[in-house]
């Protein structure tokens, strides 16, 4: 391989990794924001059952510990009623969750790009287009995201290092494959 297809390669290499976490990233926050979503909206059905109850009890009993309750979760379920009108969580989720998958296309085609660069039969000046077309895409599809939580970042960099999400052994990969493209027996 040439010096500069290593160099080339070398700056590939360094966007696939930021593009691996960008992925991550998004599809983690995807998951955070849709466990808000479920919590707001538990947390909505059970303020509004107690309050709907303590309203009764008033209502057919004698209850001013009811009163109190019903106040004290009204005013808890409207502020998280004002609240949650503001911020469509679910609606950004699947904004992620598209996100992640515009990225994924351009991590896979970078990872393509990889390996032709590895296999040596484009020329340079062809392999940089197909860099700066990928570049292009991808800097469109960051425009295009909604931007990303630390939290998520935080889930994301520990699937990566830590549970190795995106990694897979010789062995796991043959799992899948036929007899005659598996490297292991």
């Amino acid at each position: 391989m040439t010096e500069n297809k290593q160099f080339l390669e070398a700056q590939i290499r360094e966007i696939y990794g930021r593009v691996i976490y960008t992925h991550k990233t998004h599809e983690k926050c995807a998951d955070v924001l849709k466990t808000r979503y479920d919590w707001f909206k538990y947390s909505e059905i059970i303020l509004s059952v107690v309050t709907t109850t303590s309203i009764l009890v008033v209502l057919f009993g004698d209850g001013k510990s009811a009163q109190l309750v019903a106040a004290i979760c009204s005013t808890v379920l409207l502020g998280l009623t004002l609240y949650s009108k503001d911020f469509n969580l679910l609606a950004i989720a699947e904004r992620h969750k598209a996100a992640a998958l515009d990225i994924l296309e351009i991590r896979e085609k970078l990872l393509s790009l990889l390996v032709d660069i590895r296999i040596g039969e484009e020329s340079i000046m062809q392999l940089q287009e197909r860099r700066d077309i990928l570049n292009t895409d991808l800097v469109n599809t960051y425009r295009g995201a909604p931007k990303t939580i630390n939290q998520a970042y935080d889930i994301a960099s520990k699937a990566l290092k830590e549970n190795e999400e995106f990694t897979f052994t010789d062995a796991e990969i043959d799992k899948f494959l036929p007899l005659s493209l598996r490297r292991t027996q």
